[in-house]
């Protein structure tokens, strides 16, 4: 295995941020932890970096112990945190320089590793890093993380505030460096990119909900989703809250993704339901499950 955790708890005074967490990471995996804002993510990555201590568990990295061996991880991993952490005030090169030099080693030596990258970025390369745009800066952080040509590759939230495009652009990128050989453990609140993994993990106030490929974590889910709509979409949940018959029932987008407690659910008894409120132009159509809808019905 890349990655073993077994049992880390971390807490902050009364707050338990990591609570009992176990999983493996298979070598060349692309595994997604997946989960919000203060589930528990960025305090795993940070245990996993040897920047914080464990208050109980164990776990390895590349077969490396993450507290008696710390050093040997430090050089064998690559860390992209959330927060863009690099020099603002050196340029594109010097940064990428900078982090290869601290490694021992040299932009041209593992210039392979990141020629796909870089080229994307190469023309702004005397550019101070503080005036790269999101996707521009992202992609550097990368270049930096891989400089060194790491075992485990660990990306905290990359994504996050980035447009749809770079996002994209992004996961395409992981992707070839998967067939590299590079195993990647990466923590997102979206939930459309998990079905980007191999294996994902959701994880809700330091807990593991469920462990599974994306394919079969959505199989979890009990019942049918529909996509139900109405010309008052704030008044439609409430309603659809009311409803004697309703499993659950949440904001999707431009829909209510909504579950009945009936197997033999008619949608035209929901229909007439809802226009008895006062709801016009109602649509119910089925849909197909996705990971939010099982994450929601874990979470419960």
């Amino acid at each position: 295995m890349s990655i073993t955790i077994q049992n880390i708890s971390k807490s902050f005074k009364d707050v338990i941020a990591v609570n009992n967490i176990s999983f493996d990471v298979k070598e060349g995996e692309l595994f997604g932890l997946i989960g919000p804002d203060g589930a528990g993510k960025t305090t795993l990555f940070r245990i996993l970096t040897t920047l914080l201590f464990a208050d109980e568990g164990t776990a390895t990295v590349a077969d490396y112990d993450v507290v008696k061996d710390y050093k040997s991880i430090r050089n064998h991993v690559g860390y992209m945190p959330g927060k863009f952490s690099l020099y603002q005030d050196l340029t594109v090169e010097e940064n990428l320089e900078f982090f290869a030099t601290i490694f021992g080693t040299t932009i041209e030596e593992n210039y392979d590793l990141i020629k796909d990258i870089y080229i994307q970025i190469e023309p702004f390369k005397k550019r101070r890093a503080g005036k790269l745009s999101g996707g521009m800066k992202q992609k550097l952080a990368l270049c930096c993380a891989l400089i060194h040509k790491p075992k485990v590759l660990f990306l905290d939230e990359p994504t996050t505030g980035v447009d749809p495009v770079s996002r994209k652009e992004f996961w395409e990128m992981l992707k070839r460096l998967q067939q590299k050989g590079i195993t990647m453990l990466v923590s997102t609140p979206y939930m459309d990119e998990a079905a980007l993994c191999d294996r994902i993990a959701l994880i809700q106030d330091g807990q593991i909900l469920k462990i599974d490929t994306p394919q079969e974590i959505v199989k979890h889910f009990p019942k049918k989703i529909y996509a139900v709509s109405a010309d008052n979409m704030y008044k439609l949940l409430l309603t659809l809250k009311e409803y004697s018959h309703c499993y659950s029932v949440y904001p999707f987008g431009e829909f209510m993704h909504y579950a009945d407690k009936r197997d033999d659910f008619n949608t035209t008894e929901l229909a007439l339901f809802l226009n008895g409120k006062g709801l016009n132009n109602s649509s119910i159509q089925p849909t197909k499950t996705t990971i939010e809808d099982t994450f929601m019905e874990l979470a419960k």
